[in-house]
Formats: structure tokens, sequence, C-alpha cells
């Protein structure tokens, strides 16, 4: 797996994650599992790897 995305798509992944990770804890009633997305970004950008951009074959 080589990385396929630049360093300021990696970070602005990684905050929407972690954002979207933090509505699981502050978000009341049954949206807050929706905030359970946040985990797709934040593992991709933590790999600097994303599977829909070698689908693609995005470099």
């Amino acid at each position: 797996m080589t990385a396929n995305m630049g360093s300021t798509e990696r970070v602005i992944r990684i905050v929407v994650g972690i954002v979207l990770l933090g509505a699981v804890v502050f978000v009341p009633g049954p949206w807050r599992w929706a905030g359970l997305i946040g985990l797709v970004p934040l593992a991709t950008g933590l790999v600097s790897w994303c599977p829909i951009y070698a689908l693609l074959t995005r470099d």
C-alpha cells in the first residue's frame, strides 16, 4: 500500500474524523451513532491511503 493522498488532505481527514467521532459523545439521541462514520476519514487519514482513490487509480 503506497500513499495516495497529500499531507494537507491527511490533516483534513484526521480533523474531520475526530470531529465526527466527537458527535458520539456530545450529540444526544439516536443520531449520536452516526458519528461513527468518522472512523472512515480518520483511518484513511492515518494510513495515507484511500481505497476509493486506489480504485479510481488516483495517485
